[in-house]
């Protein structure tokens, strides 16, 4: 296969999929990872793909926003590992937020029955799990919501995280990237992680590997104002390395 026809099933597969990946595609085309690259570098530079960490994404989507349904089984295991992860973070007592996100939501499930905890969240699933939890304080963050996530955002959300501390906050991610920060496809669900993080003495990034090196359009933090993140194995030790050197620890589960 000559080069433009593997760049023209490349850039088929990145639309189709939503995501293509280097190792995978040089599996598939049975040529090395550094063609694969090349490939993906042309295709950025003809402005049909956007190149992320690990491989490329169709032009035009940095912004797109899955669902939540679809989001619930994007990198379950990876998910369930973080959440297992996260609860090594938790206070022995005192107060929490919880992000929206569906590893936050995760972890909100796996709170132990013998917690007692005083829990602010803006997300509907996580306040759902949370409920009938009978050692949590639970308080629900008000505010417009947002269909797509089931997020409280806007003015009475912004103003609610404006008037506590937190012990910890532990916020979700579209994307986290060095030289990026931490970033979300939603202006109005920045601001309410942006508020969420400056409310808390804490700030634990809960986001799988495959989110890193993507960028989305709307920026609510650094690396440098997170402490820890927890991620999964699929963070290579290199890039674990070059996260800690930004701020914060990481863990990979």
């Amino acid at each position: 296969m000559y080069a433009p026809e593997r760049q023209q099933e490349i850039l088929r597969l990145a639309r189709e999929r939503g995501r293509v990946e280097v190792l995978s595609l040089a599996e598939d085309f049975r040529v090395t990872a550094e063609t694969v690259r090349r490939d993906l570098k042309a295709l950025d530079r003809a402005g049909l793909v956007r190149r992320v960490h690990g491989g490329a994404i169709p032009a035009g989507r940095l912004d797109f926003e899955p669902d939540l349904a679809e989001r619930e089984t994007t990198a379950a295991d990876e998910k369930d590992a973080i959440a297992r992860a996260a609860l090594a973070e938790l206070p022995a007592d005192g107060s929490v937020i919880i992000d929206a996100g569906t590893t936050a939501a995760r972890l909100a499930g796996l709170l132990p029955l013998d917690s007692s905890l005083t829990v602010v969240t803006h997300a509907l699933p996580v306040a759902a799990r949370l409920a009938d939890h009978p050692g949590i304080a639970l308080h629900l963050v008000g505010g417009r919501v947002r269909r797509r996530t089931r997020a409280a955002v806007d003015e009475w959300a912004l103003r609610a995280y404006a008037e506590i501390h937190a012990d910890v906050a532990f916020l979700a991610t579209n994307g986290f990237s060095l030289d990026g920060g931490l970033t979300t496809p939603d202006l109005a669900e920045a601001a309410v992680k942006r508020a969420a993080a400056g409310a808390a003495r804490r700030v634990v990034l809960l986001a799988d590997s495959g989110k890193y090196g993507r960028r989305h359009f709307a920026r609510f933090g650094d690396l440098a104002d997170v402490d820890v993140v927890v991620t999964d194995a699929g963070l290579s030790a290199e890039d674990a390395r070059a996260v800690e050197l930004a701020g914060p620890a990481v863990v990979r589960a």
